[in-house]
């Protein structure tokens, strides 16, 4: 077998490419593997623990102006540290992991640069909800094409936050409102029809892909168990932010994944 046969295997198959441009999103399943979720999970865990610490992260529930310690104390915990790949190897390291990478070629290309990644936690009990929105609101890039991987490192079902997801709503950008309960969060209201909207359960290692304008919501997390999720954003070289009008360079913020020229 050649090798240009065995890279045509890797990543997705033309009908899930179909399903992904289709919807906007795509369910993947179980992608990471039992001893790299172990690895993932407890340095997870270690980085929100200092996080809490001294401070360096977002309660995603309330203001952005509250203090460390009204983060703590908050009722609703939404938990945020953007860029893990700065604070961590292992997460430096996913950012270049192949199964992952070769996804997103089948979608964007061959070359694919990092716009950044994050994590949100919602702690058991009182894990709170992100609210129905497209990502590019927030990001405001251009063109508006980036793709997500959206990943588990525990069991993830409709009780504990699991994505909601409205098929088809990519094709077209929706006018966000700021939340009236946190500063933190747009919040889309009743503009959302939910009844169109489709659940995503996971297993602890799991996956989805979704577009940077796929209307999406994970609801509060009530139960006794803790939902840890960690998403890479992917752009194309040459994106441009239209908050300060420039294009994005590749930088060590920025760095790129995959080049093929």
């Amino acid at each position: 077998m050649s090798d240009e046969t065995q890279q045509e295997e890797k990543g997705l198959t033309p009908e899930q490419v179909g399903l992904f441009h289709e919807q906007g999103f795509l369910k993947i399943g179980k992608l990471l593997d039992d001893d790299l979720v172990e690895v993932l999970g407890t340095e997870y865990d270690a980085l929100f623990a200092e996080a809490q610490h001294s401070g360096r992260y977002r309660n995603l529930a309330i203001d952005d102006t509250e203090s460390v310690e009204e983060k703590k104390q908050a009722p609703e915990q939404m938990l945020q540290i953007m860029q893990m790949c700065e604070r961590s190897i292992p997460y430096r390291k996913l950012l270049y992991h192949e199964p992952i990478l070769d996804m997103i070629e089948s979608l964007l290309g061959p070359n694919l640069q990092l716009f950044h990644d994050q994590a949100l936690y919602k702690p058991a009990h009182q894990g709170g909800a992100v609210f129905w929105h497209q990502d590019n609101a927030y990001w405001k890039c251009t063109p508006a094409n980036l793709v997500s991987c959206w990943m588990t490192l525990d069991e993830v079902d409709v009780s504990n936050g699991a994505m909601h997801l409205i098929p088809g709503s990519h094709r077209h950008a929706v006018s966000h409102d700021r939340s009236s309960s946190t500063s933190a969060l747009l919040d889309l209201g009743d503009k959302i029809d939910e009844k169109d909207a489709v659940v995503i359960d996971l297993p602890a290692g799991g996956a989805l892909i979704h577009h940077c304008q796929t209307l999406h919501y994970t609801p509060p997390n009530t139960t006794d168990r803790q939902r840890r999720a960690f998403i890479i954003h992917f752009m194309t070289p040459g994106t441009r932010n239209t908050h300060e009008g420039n294009y994005i360079g590749v930088s060590f913020t920025h760095p790129m994944l995959r080049m093929r020229v």
